[in-house]
């Protein structure tokens, strides 16, 4: 027997006021059964930490020719591609030929760093790209935090993320590997 999507809801109330962006959204996003808590939650926090009227999932784990979250323009080119995790070279390739701009969320600690010695020399040279790392020990309170219904506040300043609910409040601030040249 197939395994179906866990379908979770999300409301994200985003106060960024470093980009001067104030929204309320609510989201509705499909868990695939190899999809892990920690990566749903780190989707929906890159969602946040990049929302515009025109950000959307991607269809994540099951279609490769599309990233975890995009942003196309009125007439369907992508201005943002944001994929999770270590991609490669090629991906990041074809994703940086594609779109205005790409950006990658590494959440692996360890991990990430391993993939950055590897990818970083070859990655560097795109420049509409930007690497940012999560802090683990936040992925792992962030990922313990899923529910099927969600509602969470979402403060940006000065760098510094804030997440609220009634419940909990996580606080990070993300560390740039690269960031791409406005």
């Amino acid at each position: 027997m197939a395994l179906t999507a866990t379908i979770r809801k999300a409301e994200l109330q985003i106060s960024d006021m470093d980009r001067g962006y104030y929204a309320t959204h609510n989201l509705t996003l499909a868990q695939h059964p190899s999809e892990t808590d920690e990566r749903l939650m780190v989707r929906l926090l890159a969602f946040a930490l990049n929302a515009e009227d025109r950000l959307e999932f991607g269809k994540g784990l099951s279609c490769e020719d599309e990233p975890d979250l995009w942003q196309l323009d009125y007439t369907g080119d992508i201005e943002q591609w944001i994929d999770l995790g270590h991609p490669d070279e090629s991906r990041v390739r074809k994703a940086s030929n594609r779109s205005r701009r790409v950006q990658i969320v590494n959440y692996g600690g360890n991990a990430s760093d391993i993939w950055w010695q590897k990818q970083g020399r070859h990655l560097g040279r795109f420049d509409n790209l930007s690497v940012v790392d999560l802090p683990i020990g936040f992925v792992e309170r962030w990922g313990g935090q899923i529910q099927r219904a969600m509602r969470w506040s979402v403060l940006i300043q000065d760098g510094e993320v804030q997440l609220l609910n009634d419940h909990e409040q996580l606080d990070f601030i993300p560390v740039w590997r690269k960031r791409a040249v406005e």
